[in-house]
């Protein structure tokens, strides 16, 4: 037998590891390398953008639209709860993140155009692993992307995914990840075959991954492939099983030419299916088509016969109208409803008004699109009558309550419906130069979630225990398909909010001035730029909540959870938070003059450049905290613990460190004992703390304090 010319790859390499170093090996390694350059490209930008995040003196913008698109389009199918809000980031954090999305992109698509032009990436060429065409050559665009978008990357995920998705681990994103890597390396070792193991990926591209370092055939057509674990062997004759997919297709091709009537016969089924089929389905089409006629064609008739008995010249007596008006609430047709809402608006007999309001009730939250259309006519009417025509404006003040109230009843007693109904810019409240109503929205304990109240007149309304979130179709909380009402820009002064659910909800510039929310749960609640002063927080949750920019002064806070929350140029002036926890919540520029913060949890806190001045911080814990330039004035710190705090550029003018006698009367606070006082500033840097009188400076010295005047 003749012997064959042999050829190397033009990009071979032959390294000493690499040759002691089986192929299997490589091949993982190679794969390990690649992965990791893809993942710490868009890792390494992302990290330093959220330290650019929290730096305080960075001006903050709203976050790239394109980064908002990307990630609700990753939270949908991993379940992760998304913020509805767009927030506002540090300036470098945009370029940044924006950077750790395109980056992966960039470096995915050289390495796939490396792949596909020279068989080898940059860890491939390395580690002297090679990927070949059935003819030996480069295996080109298409199946590389066969190769690894579809092979090694779709399909393990995939069913990674599926097992994930609708097992009882769902939604645990680490079990997920787990699963993802498990089935990629289950992928990557392959099928075993006569010439070795065949990865999925390289049998649905119709390519080798060859050792490089090794000869190889050197021709690469019809039969003759080149073999994984021996390349030596390559020289063998195939068997018909291994023939290449040209010659499979040859195979098919031939036995359809001999089978011409089993062809046909299989065409024929297929066609005269598609035919029964399509008469079928335009006949059920054409029944239901005309059932629906037919039944809108009764409701019309129906209605214009009710309509008669209702009409202005009507001789119906006030009993008859009443039966009438209860019969067109059971009408399923869309001008019955539209007629009711325009009766309401209009009728003045007052035995007929709470008939009406009933028959809108029977109607569900299907009439709510119409009363709403009635509610936006007749509060705009009042805003432009203001306080002229005094009678014409009790006349319509009076219209707009008996809409009002009959919207309340829907929501109320249809709240199991109500989920994605559109209250948006609608009169429910009081404005502040209104006068007393005699509505007052009441709301307790209703499920609220999905309600669109965006822009809408909340104000002095009733919502104890309400729940303005719900769990998806999942059934699962914080996942992706929570039901979650908008709150955005709504007015909700003086609202009782107390032991409400607004987790996660939106409510950006919302005005919730006056309002109370004592045990409310707010957590990772958007509230940027929202109005919260002299609010009622008691014991509320706002962890991880954003607060940026939004104004709280003369709140109380007391025993209110905001660990993690994001207060960034938040006004809190006037406040009181006696215990409350800010434990790793950022406090960057915030306003905090004349609050009383007594007892509060400020541990690992970020206070740069905030404004303490004047503030009452007896018993406070500091540790750790970033107080970098903040300022403190006047402010109150016995009792305080500062250990581990940052300190450098604080204006301590003033600042109360050394413990004073505790006033018997004064007892909402309980002080350290006085035995413990040495160890409040043990080892905090004053060295490049501003203004700090000898007094201050003899305390923190004694103390443990470090200072470059200290003996």
């Amino acid at each position: 037998m003749e012997t064959p010319i042999v050829r190397r790859s033009n990009n071979q390499s032959s390294p000493e590891t690499a040759n002691s170093l089986s192929l299997a090996t490589r091949r993982f390694a190679a794969w390990a390398a690649e992965i990791t350059l893809v993942v710490a490209s868009g890792l390494i930008p992302f990290g330093l953008g959220v330290y650019a995040n929290s730096r305080s003196e960075l001006n903050r913008v709203p976050l790239n639209p394109v980064l908002v698109v990307t990630e609700r389009a990753i939270a949908r199918p991993l379940a992760l709860p998304v913020s509805y809000g767009i927030r506002n980031v540090a300036w470098p954090t945009n370029i940044l993140w924006t950077v750790a999305l395109l980056a992966p992109v960039t470096l995915t698509s050289w390495q796939l155009f490396l792949l596909a032009r020279t068989g080898s990436t940059l860890p491939k060429r390395k580690l002297g692993v090679r990927v070949v065409s059935e003819q030996g050559t480069s295996p080109g665009l298409g199946a590389v992307l066969v190769r690894e978008g579809i092979g090694r990357t779709t399909v393990p995920l995939s069913v990674a995914y599926l097992l994930w998705r609708y097992s009882l681990v769902f939604p645990n994103l680490g079990i997920f990840a787990v699963l993802a890597v498990l089935m990629m390396i289950s992928e990557g070792i392959g099928w075993p075959s006569r010439q070795g193991r065949r990865s999925l990926h390289d049998r649905l591209a119709g390519t080798y991954t060859i050792d490089a370092t090794r000869p190889l055939p050197s021709e690469f057509s019809g039969g003759n492939k080149p073999s994984q674990s021996h390349p030596s062997s390559s020289t063998e004759e195939w068997t018909e099983e291994n023939a290449s997919p040209a010659t499979q297709s040859s195979t098919v091709r031939d036995w359809l030419q001999r089978n011409p009537s089993q062809v046909l016969l299989a065409v024929a089924l297929v066609g005269m299916a598609s035919v029964l089929t399509t008469l079928v389905g335009t006949q059920v089409y054409i029944q239901s088509q005309e059932t629906q006629r037919k039944t809108q064609q009764i409701n019309s008739q129906q209605f214009l016969a009710l309509v008669k008995k209702l009409n202005s010249n009507s001789t119906a007596t006030d009993e008859e109208r009443r039966s009438a008006i209860l019969a067109m609430g059971t009408l399923n047709d869309s001008q019955a409803v539209k007629f009711l809402a325009d009766l309401l608006a209009k009728e003045t007999n007052p035995i007929l008004l709470e008939t009406i309001q009933q028959a809108l009730v029977n109607n569900g939250p299907q009439a709510i699109s119409e009363l709403k259309r009635i509610n936006q006519f007749l509060a705009g009417e009042l805003q432009s009558l203001g306080s002229n025509a005094p009678q014409e404006r009790e006349v319509r003040q009076k219209r707009l309550q008996l809409n009002q109230q009959a919207i309340n009843k829907i929501l109320a007693v249809h709240s199991s419906q109500i989920k994605g109904v559109d209250l948006s810019r609608t009169q429910l409240g009081q404005s502040s130069t209104e006068e007393a109503s005699l509505f007052k929205l009441v709301l307790d304990n209703v499920d609220l979630s999905g309600v669109k109240f965006k822009s809408a007149n909340l104000n002095q309304g009733s919502f104890k225990g309400s729940r303005f979130r719900s769990v998806g179709e999942d059934g699962r909380w914080d996942t992706y398909d929570d039901v979650i009402a908008d709150l955005s820009q709504v007015q909700m002064q003086q609202a009782n909010l107390t032991d409400a659910n607004l987790s996660r909800v939106v409510m950006n510039r919302s005005d919730l001035s006056r309002a109370i929310l004592n045990r409310a749960n707010l957590a990772n609640t958007r509230l940027v730029g929202a109005n919260l002063s002299s609010t009622q927080l008691v014991g509320a949750d706002l962890t991880g909540a954003g607060l940026e920019n939004a104004s709280l002064t003369g709140a109380d806070l007391s025993d209110a959870k905001l660990n993690e929350a994001d207060l960034y140029g938040a006004r809190l002036g006037r406040v009181t938070a006696i215990g409350t926890q800010l434990s790793y919540a950022n406090l960057t520029k915030t306003d905090w003059q004349g609050s009383d913060l007594s007892g509060v949890y400020l541990d690992r806190a970020n206070l740069s450049n905030a404004n303490l001045s004047a503030t009452r911080l007896t018993g406070a814990v500091l540790r750790s905290a970033q107080m970098e330039n903040a300022n403190l004035q006047n402010a109150d710190l016995s009792h305080a613990d500062l250990q581990g705090a940052n300190v450098a550029g604080a204006d301590f003018r003033g600042t109360i460190l050394s413990p004073t006698k505790q006033d018997p009367a004064d007892q909402f606070v309980q002080m350290p004992e006085q035995g413990s006082q040495s160890a409040l500033v043990q080892g905090v840097d004053f060295s490049q703390a501003k203004n700090l009188d000898s007094k201050q400076l003899a305390y923190i010295c004694t103390q443990g304090g470090l200072h470059p005047r200290c003996p």
